[in-house]
């Protein structure tokens, strides 16, 4: 799904990506929904058709030999660049050798993330975050993995998904928490800084941001959808969070299965 933020006061904008069309979700809420899996599963890279979907949305060959599928991505602090054993070079000085974020959100509770600049706020609304804040700009994707490494002693990197979905997610001070937890790892940071430069990691001066999505009513039990057991989807719109459809009849993860050749019918 392509997500947008909102205007003003006005929630994010959903489109359903379909080829060369944009289906607006926003306009479906409240409206019966029905996705059928085809059985067909795509590579998004090469195009060849796969029975399994690896790294949302690779066949295996491609899973195995490009760089954005790599374990350093998940894991940036394990770059291997420098060690001469990247799979795609090109790829990763268009891809890993610019300017990176790290930033304090609250998806599910507090976290720390990391993401390319250019993917501000998108990486947010992708992670369902009702709040977040840049607090560190470094100039790697390798440095932000190192960074966020310091702050995981401290606080979490991940989102308890079920508790974003059922929308019962306290507002936090953000800027209360980055000034508690700067402090506390000054000296991993400043350890940081003397490897790469004092200019590498530079603390960044902005306001937090508030997000909101387009949800008429958030579930009270998660019950999650999965094409591969159930090809048939469908039940009423009642909520789009992160990358999820939020139905009556349960939750999809829809960037899950990027790559499925699915049909959509909408009232």
């Amino acid at each position: 799904m392509a997500i947008e933020p909102g205007r003003g006061s006005e929630p994010a904008r959903y489109a359903l990506r379909a080829g060369d069309w944009r289906i607006d979700l926003n306009e479906r809420l409240g409206r019966p929904l029905r996705l059928t899996w085809s059985g067909a599963i795509a590579c998004t890279h090469c195009g060849r058709a796969t029975k399994k979907s690896f790294a949302q949305g690779y066949c295996y060959p491609c899973f195995k030999k490009l760089a954005q599928c790599d374990t350093c991505i998940v894991k940036p602090e394990t770059c291997h660049f420098f060690a001469g054993t990247c799979r795609e070079p090109e790829w990763a000085e268009r891809h890993c050798f610019q300017p990176h974020v790290v930033y304090l959100a609250n998806s599910s509770g507090l976290k720390v993330g990391i993401t390319r600049g250019t993917q501000v706020p998108t990486r947010w609304l992708d992670q369902g975050a009702i709040q977040a804040l840049p607090i560190l700009e470094v100039a790697t994707r390798q440095q932000s993995g190192l960074v966020e490494t310091l702050f995981k002693e401290e606080v979490a990197d991940r989102t308890n998904w079920r508790a974003m979905l059922k929308g019962e997610v306290a507002s936090l001070d953000l800027v209360e928490e980055r000034d508690r937890l700067l402090p506390r790892l000054d000296g991993g940071l400043a350890a940081l800084r003397e490897r790469f430069g004092a200019e590498a990691i530079r603390v960044v001066d902005a306001a937090p941001v508030s997000l909101d999505y387009p949800v008429v009513e958030y579930p009270r039990k998660i019950v999650s959808h999965n094409f591969d057991k159930q090809p048939v989807v469908e039940g009423t719109l009642m909520g789009l969070k992160g990358q999820y459809l939020i139905l009556d009849s349960g939750v999809i993860n829809l960037r899950k299965f990027t790559g499925y050749e699915v049909t959509l019918e909408a009232a």
